[in-house]
């Protein structure tokens, strides 16, 4: 693998599941991640198929197809999800339901429907239209909260924030321009308030779907021990570059 490191920020190109095979249990205080969401795999004549149109806003990424089938997609986020509790005892892992995520996710909140603590809507404040006609617009997206061991109750024992302090509806925009070569960007407010409640400058986070590098900038922010794994070169030199332009535009402002 790759290895860069940028401040309190250390990054790696290549595959996080070979990365988190390799950690040891309860290496990391927080994983805080949004996989890719399955948007290329769709409907033709009643059975999911590849999309098969090259530009299309469905497109997020340049060299990751984003089409697995269902059951390709379930198992690899039950064995990402299993080891992320592994390594760590607090996992927020944003999704969005989408045709091709719909079933896995369903299939996996039942699996690990004893570790989730809540569930945790995030309010973009408007969606894209949808592709079709009868099919919703999605302007929201899920963070569920997984916690390890698992317990019953909504009580997350390894958050912050005290009694009454977080809603379970965050409304936050949507980014107004994106990164570069990347439509689908976290907000850094969104990081920023995940980080905020469920992470202090002590904490070790890790990110293994790191995209364009958000949620480092927003570790780096928090003064955590920042680790991110992104299997797209183009989307880690992007994090590159944009993780040490905005923390260097971070330090001089302090």
């Amino acid at each position: 693998m790759r290895k860069e490191v940028i401040g309190n920020a250390t990054l790696y190109l290549g595959d996080c599941m070979d990365y988190m095979k390799g950690c040891e249990d309860n290496a990391f205080d927080l994983v805080f991640t949004s996989p890719p969401y399955n948007m290329r795999t769709r409907i033709r004549n009643g059975e999911y198929t590849t999309r098969e149109t090259k530009d299309h806003f469905s497109k997020k990424y340049k060299n990751f197809h984003d089409a697995l089938s269902i059951d390709d997609y379930y198992k690899f986020h039950k064995q990402a999800l299993i080891e992320m509790l592994r390594i760590s005892n607090l996992v927020l892992w944003n999704i969005q339901i989408v045709t091709g995520s719909k079933e896995a996710v369903f299939k996996l909140i039942g699996f690990f429907g004893g570790y989730i603590k809540d569930i945790i809507i995030w309010d973009k404040g408007h969606g894209q239209p949808a592709m079709h006609d009868k099919v919703l617009n999605k302007a929201t997206e899920l963070i569920i909260i997984f916690e390890s061991p698992k317990s019953a109750g909504r009580y997350i024992s390894n958050a912050k924030f005290k009694r009454g302090e977080l809603s379970d509806i965050w409304r936050i925009k949507r980014e107004a321009s994106a990164a570069k070569g990347h439509s689908a960007v976290f907000p850094l407010n969104l990081c920023a308030t995940v980080l905020n409640n469920f992470a202090d400058n002590q904490s070790k986070v890790l990110d293994p779907f790191l995209g364009t590098g958000t949620s480092a900038i927003a570790a780096h922010y928090f003064g955590c021990d920042f680790t991110g794994i992104e299997i797209d070169e183009d989307y880690f030199n992007a994090a590159l570059n944009r993780i040490t332009e905005q923390t260097k535009q971070m330090d001089l402002l302090r």
